[in-house]
């Protein structure tokens, strides 16, 4: 008789370990920043309006070309010498010939002698990545007693703002119309 021995071959698992090259490198890349624009609305519906010795709102839309949310904390205002130009339509095409810049005594609230002042917003407002966000800002315009009488039942192209203060990235984006303000 013959004897049958079944074989067994014994398998051992090896775990490898593999060193890194300490050369070794991956690569990424920043996004580049486009400036944000801020542009009157043609159509703006403000609550508190502009007359002589008053404050009154301004409607601005703010444009993020960027892919990522910005956020605005704050505005850079130009001088409190500098006025607004009047126009008799509110897509301000048609300048108003008796209420100039000259005579008009409309300029941003809380301005100072110094071009650049800036000034905190009353919340933050986030821009959604290659998105707009229009914001009434609540009370941040005013208009001096000197104001002529041809001021009345006008549209003002504000003077531009110096800047403004915002961070990039990761945000919730504000849902607009949204309203805000600043204080001195």
């Amino acid at each position: 008789m013959g004897a049958v021995m079944a074989g067994a071959t014994a398998y051992a698992a090896t775990n490898w370990i593999v060193g890194l090259n300490t050369s070794s490198s991956a690569e990424a890349q920043s996004a580049a920043i486009t400036n944000l624009s801020i542009s009157a609305v043609a159509t703006p519906s403000a609550t508190n309006l502009l007359y002589p010795g008053a404050n009154g709102d301004v409607v601005l839309k703010i444009t993020n070309p960027n892919a990522f949310p910005v956020t605005l904390t704050a505005v850079q205002l130009p001088a409190n010498t500098t006025f607004a130009t009047g126009y008799s339509d509110a897509a301000l095409a048609t300048a108003n010939a008796g209420c100039t810049a000259g005579n008009s005594g409309v300029s941003w609230n809380f301005a100072t002698a110094t071009s650049g002042s800036s000034h905190s917003l009353t919340s933050p407002l986030s821009v959604a990545g290659n998105g707009t966000l229009t914001v009434t800002m609540t009370n941040a315009a005013s208009m001096s007693t000197s104001a002529p009488a041809a001021c009345a039942s006008t549209f003002f192209s504000m003077p531009s703002l110096t800047g403004v203060s915002a961070t990039g990235g990761a945000a919730t984006a504000t849902t607009g119309p949204a309203t805000d303000s600043w204080t001195s």
